[in-house]
């Protein structure tokens, strides 16, 4: 059967099945270690701080990311990516002793680099090989591969937190060493040499784009990302263990389960946006943020009100019943996004614009993250949802001036 699919499929399921892998593995990372750290003793701050460098080398990498697929190939970042993590999590195999706060952030730069360099790469491939006229597929494509990510993300998230339950921290870093190394030399032999490199070697400067559009979705972007990693990242999952006494099972098992469901619910928008048929605007951006700003303002209104005492209004449901709101109308948000640079990005050195954009993403994850654990530190998470739905009014200010129709730069 895959002997009849054309080229750009097969390349596209080599791309995506990357993607895949490494999303497995991440989403298990990041959980084994906001769990194994806590377990330790480590504050919510210090927590947060160890993803640092994750975040700030994400920023670094989507920025030079772009123009480095532009000028060798998204198929050269790809694999480098693959082999960073590799890397990274051989970091993490030291003696415990080792495992100080700086080399644990070491280790995230590079699982930070990783992660944004194959981001980059997949994104920009559905535009290659995905018709120019065919914007109707390119949505429902983009919302396939970015839903179908998250719900790994997902899977990895449980992963993490049964892994570290089962075989400790060393073994379950080990286990996915070895499984992501398959992968590498895999995606060596069938991925396509030269996938994405502009036909004009772009200049360091090109990084920058000068397209308003992109750079006001960019913005937009960047706070919503914040909004959700303010109240997300650090502060729900030490919630769940300190304060409701949720075991590293319940904790990974709840938070893997929504981050699915969020996938599955992308991977849905193009049908529950009622606009399958037809590809979305930047007035659909504005509608559904509008609609998400509520949620977290909601959340943190349930949490306050003196009737959490009641069965049927404690915090445990006023926070699952919460998250599932905000969970179906991010994803929404963040699949509207992620078609949108797509769209709008040029066709020749596409990886250039999609970098500029997801180098906004990481700023609002970096941010969200740093927040995340010193507000919930200080103030708790009533104070994190409020701060979230701040972020989110920005994003739908910022979203009334994307275009209803975009017609670009010349590439």
């Amino acid at each position: 059967m895959l002997a009849n699919l054309s080229s750009d499929i097969k390349q596209y399921l080599v791309v995506t099945g990357n993607y895949w892998a490494f999303t497995l593995t991440d989403g298990a990372l990041r959980m084994l270690v906001v769990l194994h750290f806590h377990s330790l003793g480590y504050s919510p701050l210090q927590i947060a701080m160890l993803f640092l460098f994750y975040e700030i080398f994400g920023v670094i990498t989507n920025l030079c990311g772009g123009w480095l697929g532009a000028r060798i190939g998204l198929n050269r970042t790809m694999n480098i990516g693959l082999f960073l993590q590799i890397l990274a999590l051989g970091m993490l195999l030291v003696p415990a002793a080792m495992l100080t706060v700086p080399w644990v952030m070491a280790a995230q730069a590079l699982s930070g680099t990783a992660k944004d360099l194959n981001k980059m790469s997949a994104k920009s491939a559905i535009k290659i090989l995905v018709p120019a006229d065919a914007q109707n597929s390119l949505y429902q494509w983009v919302a396939l591969l970015t839903g179908s990510k998250n719900a790994l993300k997902g899977a990895g998230f449980f992963m993490g937190g049964a892994l570290l339950t089962a075989i400790g921290f060393a073994g379950a870093v080990m286990a996915m060493t070895a499984g992501l190394l398959l992968v590498f030399l895999t995606s060596l032999l069938l991925l396509k040499k030269d996938l994405g490199r502009a036909t004009n070697k772009p200049r360091f400067t090109d990084i920058f784009s000068g397209d308003p559009a992109i750079n006001r979705l960019s913005a937009a972007r960047m706070f919503l990302f914040s909004a959700r990693d303010v109240w997300f990242v650090v502060a729900l999952p030490v919630y769940l263990s300190q304060t409701l006494d949720w075991d590293h099972w319940q904790t990974g098992g709840f938070l893997a389960a929504w981050v699915i469901a969020y996938g599955i619910v992308q991977a849905l928008a193009p049908r529950l946006t009622g606009i399958a048929r037809a590809a979305p605007d930047g007035r659909n951006a504005l509608r559904w943020a509008c609609i998400l700003a509520t949620v977290p303002a909601l959340i943190a209104l349930g949490l306050m009100s003196s009737t959490a005492v009641s069965i049927f209004m404690n915090p445990a449901t006023v926070l699952i019943v919460g998250l599932m709101m905000f969970g179906v109308v991010f994803a929404i948000n963040s699949a509207l996004h992620s078609y949108l640079i797509v769209s709008y990005a040029r066709a020749d050195g596409v990886s250039l614009d999609v970098g500029f954009y997801y180098m906004a993403n990481a700023m609002g994850r970096l941010l969200g993250t740093v927040l995340s654990g010193w507000v919930f530190q200080v103030a708790g998470l009533v104070a994190c949802l409020w701060i979230s739905c701040a972020m989110i009014v920005l994003t739908a200010l910022i979203s009334i001036r994307l275009p209803a129709r975009h017609q670009g730069l010349s590439s």
